[in-house]
């Protein structure tokens, strides 16, 4: 993978982030007061999060030392392999303490959850300039976890401002290769691999070998950062007694465009279980109408007879939209 050295402390170079491949950032955010209080130690870096704590709660998963932090399903798919509780975010750092120097500590995380709301001022001292994007920032924290491989819709800075974080990527082809769970059951929302990562059982997962040679590791360090583009899959482990991350999620489409995922669910609905025939014709048409350049599709067609083909404004959005919501509510 490639690895860029931060030409300005926290600028991000997002014209070289186009071409939809992954890359490192190396010390983007050095210079952030987080990063250095956690090169003091973990005890350091808990100090400075209480300094914006506000009586917020946070989502956190409590799992039995014996899942070594893999944040998963059970054994026959019907829950979850931990407990999901909403906490203080003050006694979840007092739990993460009492955790330290275990041998086999309870694993404690808590995903994404919104930095603005947990910890209000910490990103005055603590943040990024991305010109022409806005951005969810969130922030994730806990002791060693494994969080299965996904993949999201928007595109993804991480920043790795306390601990260590090993990131496992593999490029959206290799979807079949990594054997996804249930879409509408999961963890958190986004459909996972099926596969352990530290122990993979390749008698009945042959073809994750595939992925696996198709896999680009990146090892962060605290200052790191990494660029996910949307659609890559991806496993994170964080390696540390405490660990804290800050990610930025944008998408270049505009605002008014729905989420791909929902076009995906309709197409369950609508095409997955038809025959094989009609599937194929199917296919041939979204790959002339959605998949080549619009112009393939709407370039022989008069000035203002192009209708839903013509380029999408927001205008065009709801009028599309409300074409569907009326197809759907019958």
């Amino acid at each position: 993978m490639e690895r860029l050295p931060a030409e300005r402390p926290g600028i991000v170079p997002l014209a070289s982030l186009g071409d939809g491949r992954p890359r490192v950032i190396e010390g983007l955010v050095a210079h952030w007061p987080l990063v250095r209080a956690g090169l003091d130690g973990p005890q350091a870096a808990d100090a400075y999060l209480r300094g914006f704590y506000r009586d917020a709660t946070v989502n956190v998963v409590h799992a039995d030392p014996a899942q070594a932090g893999r944040v998963f399903y059970n054994e026959d798919l019907s829950g979850f392999n931990f407990e999901a509780r909403r906490e203080r975010l003050d006694a979840v750092l007092d739990a993460l303490a009492s955790q330290r120097g275990a041998a086999t500590p309870e694993g404690i995380y808590v995903g994404s959850t919104s930095v603005d709301a947990c910890l209000p001022g910490l990103r005055q001292e603590n943040d990024l300039a991305l010109d022409g994007v806005n951005p969810l920032v969130s922030i994730w924290l806990g002791n060693r976890s494994r969080v299965a491989a996904h993949f999201d819709v928007p595109d993804n800075l991480a920043c790795c401002a306390v601990g260590r974080r090993r990131f496992t990527l593999f490029p959206p082809e290799q979807v079949e290769n990594l054997y996804p769970g249930p879409l509408d059951f999961n963890p958190a929302g986004q459909v996972i691999s099926l596969v352990d990562f530290a122990a993979p059982d390749f008698e009945r997962f042959p073809r994750f070998r595939e992925a696996l040679a198709q896999a680009v590791v990146a090892d962060l360090g605290p200052g790191d950062a990494i660029f996910v583009p949307g659609g890559w899959w991806h496993h994170v482990e964080a390696r540390d007694e405490l660990n804290v991350l800050v990610n930025y999620w944008w998408r270049t489409a505009p605002a008014y465009r729905d989420s791909p995922m929902d076009a995906l669910d309709h197409a369950l609905l609508a095409i997955r279980g038809l025959p094989g025939p009609e599937r194929d014709a199917w296919k041939a048409l979204f790959d002339f109408y959605v998949f080549r350049d619009a112009s393939d599709a709407a370039g022989h067609l008069p000035s203002g007879r192009q209708g839903v083909l013509a380029p999408l404004d927001e205008a065009g959005a709801r009028r599309l939209r409300a074409k569907l919501l009326r197809r759907l509510n019958r």
